[in-house]
């Protein structure tokens, strides 16, 4: 990269993290139970929920007892489950006309991270009815409040109950794009373990590596704070100690509570702090071939970090430290090393693989120029590449060199 677009990136970069302070960051209200969820609607003088959620959700049951809930205090639910992983436009548009036919004055976002982001957006079109997603795209583009949504995870992983960020895919180009904006962030979220009990493995795992991928990117950027450095620290340490737990005893609700706060830290962490190149990556495969984002991150994780190089060993090595993965007399660069292996470890452990072979070798460069326009200049990330540089960690991701 040549020295002025890497000045530019790095100015860029630099004047968000002084605004930091001053932006409206705010995290959302954390609730106990489905009877003070409904009780908050009441008292915010709401009537009709649009719920949205996916088909695997209801099928599975899970938000019967929520909607049962509202309705014994005549609230009347509209659900909307068509969501899919990766959230298209298609859905966002599909979900917004449900939510003004039925009159709906409220969203509840029940699920995993494509359900929050769909929801999401269905906030920003009914807030913006006159701009296009696609208008909205990139950062404080929406710009108006939108109603009052409250996010219910049910899986540990996006942490994207606490971010202003909603992930689309062009349901007909398949470019996959960010719309970030501070209205985006939900008032309010319910986290209950129980809900995530009867996920399947590789959701349990896949969504944790994900969590575990914001608390690193978040931690190694060039943006961090006090706050974000300290969330990122206790996610990574908080997923090394219960993810395996949780993919191996679905039942263990200590585990599962401690992903779910887990998540939430490296939400909070990510949200102000940013992410870097994993997820630029991810987001190009997710909308090229629909890979599943936590899947995605989990497998690129540990190329990107040795891609890094000695840039980053010393944060390794603290976040290892911190995680007690060894202890503070072994060097930088060998605990460093030791934290990717653990990742890596991880994945091997819990049935992950080591590649993506979904990518086609004549993609690369329309991948790596969709990953680099997405990070640069917006995530301020350790070390900068060219796309022409990045280009070589797809192909290692598609062989496993």
């Amino acid at each position: 990269m040549n020295i002025f677009k890497k000045l530019y990136c790095r100015i860029y970069q630099g004047v968000f993290r002084l605004l930091l302070p001053v932006l409206p960051y705010r995290e959302p209200k954390i609730l106990n139970s489905y009877k003070e969820l409904a009780g908050l609607l009441v008292a915010s003088n709401k009537h009709n929920v649009l719920l949205v959620t996916d088909k695997g959700i209801t099928n599975l049951g899970l938000p019967n007892e929520l909607i049962n809930t509202l309705k014994s205090v005549n609230l009347g639910v509209v659900v909307y489950d068509n969501t899919v992983a990766n959230p298209t436009t298609d859905n966002v548009e599909e979900a917004s006309s449900l939510f003004h036919h039925t009159e709906c004055d409220c969203l509840i976002a029940f699920g995993g991270g494509s359900a929050m982001d769909c929801a999401k957006a269905v906030g920003a079109r009914v807030a913006r009815p006159n701009k296009t997603l696609s208008q909205m795209k990139g950062i404080l583009k929406v710009g108006k409040k939108i109603p009052l949504l409250i996010a219910i995870p049910t899986t540990a992983g996006t942490g994207s109950e606490t971010t202003l960020a909603s992930v689309i895919t062009d349901s007909k180009t398949r470019h996959k794009y960010a719309i970030n904006d501070f209205p985006l962030i939900p008032s309010y979220a319910l986290l209950d373990e129980k809900l995530t009990v009867g996920l399947p493995k590789h959701i349990t795992s896949t969504t944790g590596m994900d969590a575990l991928t914001h608390a690193i990117e978040a931690y190694i950027g060039r943006s961090t704070t006090k706050q974000t450095r300290a969330c990122a620290l206790k996610a990574s340490k908080l997923i090394f100690e219960n993810l395996f737990a949780a993919y191996t005893d679905g039942n263990n609700l200590t585990a599962r509570k401690n992903m779910l706060i887990a998540s939430n830290l490296a939400g909070v962490a990510f949200t102000k702090s940013y992410v870097g190149y994993v997820h630029a990556i991810a987001h190009s495969l997710g909308g090229k071939y629909n890979i599943a984002h936590g899947l995605a991150n989990a497998i690129i994780l540990p190329y990107m970090l040795k891609k890094y190089g000695k840039c980053i060993y010393k944060k390794l090595w603290q976040m290892g430290v911190y995680a007690g993965l060894f202890n503070k007399s072994t060097s930088k660069e060998v605990g460093a090393k030791i934290f990717i292996e653990k990742i890596e470890e991880m994945n091997s452990q819990m049935n992950i693989g080591t590649t993506i072979s979904e990518i086609n070798i004549n993609d690369i460069p329309t991948l790596a120029k969709t990953a680099q326009d997405e990070a640069n200049p917006l995530y301020p990330v350790p070390k900068l590449f060219t796309a022409k540089e990045l280009e070589e960690v797809y192909l290692e991701v598609k062989n496993g060199n």
